[in-house]
């Protein structure tokens, strides 16, 4: 016996890790984390104004849809096995106000594209609509601005909150099946959940964007939609500092009605995934955002990284953390490497 108690011979050690490693078969079998195409959501853009769809240059092979390509694209999503969609709107600027009314307009491209979705696809993929005023406000941030008592700009946190309640009910009545509040107001979960309810869509869901962090890896997201920002979110958003107030939001939508909570973004934060998907009663999802998206290109562009290793190394990575959904740019091109 050696000193750690290991069983030898001839002085080796009779344990040898490496024979669960000797071919695919026998590391797929021992495997303890798997991906699959059900684990993935894929985020889209549907933009108004526009006769074709347009490649985002920050996120090689992403586009603003029309809804004829959007339509193409979660055709070739459900064959490939994807469960869920995110949808983004990207209204034309002329149509932003400083309260971002056409977000909640029967009309209005978020609305109009959820509807037509899913009078085309009725269950065959949930339909996930974001629920945030950013995108439709004519200064970029994610609520009502006002001034304080010293004339400092603010997001008016409880004046915001009747706002995410028209955006969630308009969409629930557009066929959403998800919506996803990700404005990171205080109350935001318990003011929709109870808008739905008292509007009859009992049976609409919301994943909460629960642990948002005022992150740099956004960057590419802005140029998407379009954003009309000015400044920054870290007033409502998270400070990357932080672990343990993840652990308090995550709560707090739970108690709040929330369905899923989410981490956003992934690969920094595996860390606060694997803490909040410690303790939720409610599948816990995370994001691999644009940035860590673009990255990841333009490694592979540059021949510094295999792209399609590292996208499922990436995606693996965030399940093992624990991630029961990913909401991931890559899902369409991960969802057919892992089915074929």
């Amino acid at each position: 016996m050696t000193d750690n108690h290991e069983p030898t011979n001839g002085g080796f050690p009779l344990r040898r890790p490496r024979r669960l490693r000797t071919t695919p078969i026998m590391r797929d079998m021992v495997a303890e984390t798997h991906v699959a195409p059900a684990d993935l959501i894929y985020p889209l853009f549907i933009a108004d104004g526009i006769t074709a769809c347009r490649e985002i240059s920050s996120m090689p092979g992403q586009y603003q849809h029309t809804i004829h390509t959007l339509k193409n694209i979660v055709e070739q999503s459900i064959d490939a096995g994807i469960r869920c969609i995110d949808l983004f709107g990207v209204p034309l600027d002329s149509d932003k106000d400083a309260y971002g009314s056409q977000a909640w307009s029967e009309t209005g491209v978020l609305n109009a594209a959820i509807a037509e979705l899913r009078q085309e696809f009725g269950n065959d993929i949930l339909i996930m609509a974001d629920t945030c005023l950013d995108e439709f406000t004519d200064h970029g941030h994610c609520g009502v601005l006002a001034e304080d008592r010293w004339g400092n700009t603010y997001v008016d946190n409880d004046k915001t909150l009747a706002l995410y309640q028209k955006m969630a009910v308009s969409q629930a009545a557009a066929g959403a099946h998800i919506v996803s509040p990700s404005g990171m107001m205080d109350g935001q979960i318990a003011y929709i959940r109870q808008a739905l309810d008292q509007a009859g869509y009992q049976d609409v869901a919301i994943m909460a964007y629960s642990a948002k962090y005022a992150s740099a890896f956004y960057g590419p997201f802005r140029e998407a939609v379009g954003s009309s920002l000015d400044g920054d979110r870290r007033a409502y958003q998270q400070d990357p500092a932080n672990l343990k107030e993840s652990l308090l939001e995550a709560s707090l939508d739970i108690a709040e009605g929330a369905d899923f909570v989410m981490v956003k973004p992934a690969m920094p934060y595996l860390d606060v995934i694997a803490a909040v998907a410690q303790r939720s009663l409610v599948p816990v999802a995370a994001y691999q955002v644009s940035g860590e998206y673009a990255m990841l290109h333009a490694a592979a562009r540059n021949g510094w990284l295999n792209l399609d290793t590292v996208i499922m190394e990436s995606l693996t990575s965030i399940k093992r953390a624990g991630a029961n959904q990913i909401l991931t740019y890559f899902a369409l091109d991960a969802a057919r490497m892992l089915r074929y």
